[in-house]
């Protein structure tokens, strides 16, 4: 059951904006997949990911992570980061649209990161079309309740 209230009119049309908003963060996923598959990567928006996958230590390190943020349609990598242990906590990654994150293999030739780091992308291409679908179902309920 949904928490939709009689004075939330507007929450319809709130969802559907969020399942756009999932649908072009996943679009612009795609975009980034495909330059990953059949650029040069040394010319690829993955190029600083690819170099710290590839060339850190992984005595000191064991994951990185690229930062990604949806603008004007264009998915843009603002960061990469290594952490030595554990996982990223939420406040690190507030601002950013999604990241996907990697473990450290020095040596890591480019076909294994295409490979690695495309079906990182995959994954999150899909969770965000499965946010977007429930977020339009959510939407229509509400919509069907509002019509009884």
């Amino acid at each position: 059951m949904t928490n939709y209230r009689n004075d939330e009119p507007d929450r319809p049309t709130e969802l559907r904006e969020e399942a756009a908003e999932y649908e072009t963060i996943a679009d612009a996923l795609e975009d980034l997949l495909e330059e990953l598959r059949n650029a040069d990567l040394k010319e690829s928006r993955l190029e600083g990911l690819f170099d710290e996958v590839s060339s850190s230590n992984p005595d000191i390190w064991n994951i990185v992570s690229a930062f990604i943020d949806v603008e004007d349609g264009e998915a843009v990598v603002t960061d990469e980061s290594k952490l030595a242990q554990g996982s990223w906590a939420p406040e690190i990654v507030e601002g950013c649209d999604t990241m996907i994150t990697l473990d450290i293999e020095y040596g890591m030739m480019p076909d294994e990161f295409r490979y690695t780091a495309g079906k990182k992308l995959v994954q999150r291409i899909e969770e965000f079309r499965e946010q977007a679908a429930e977020a339009r179902q959510q939407a229509d309920e509400l919509e069907d309740e509002s019509d009884d």
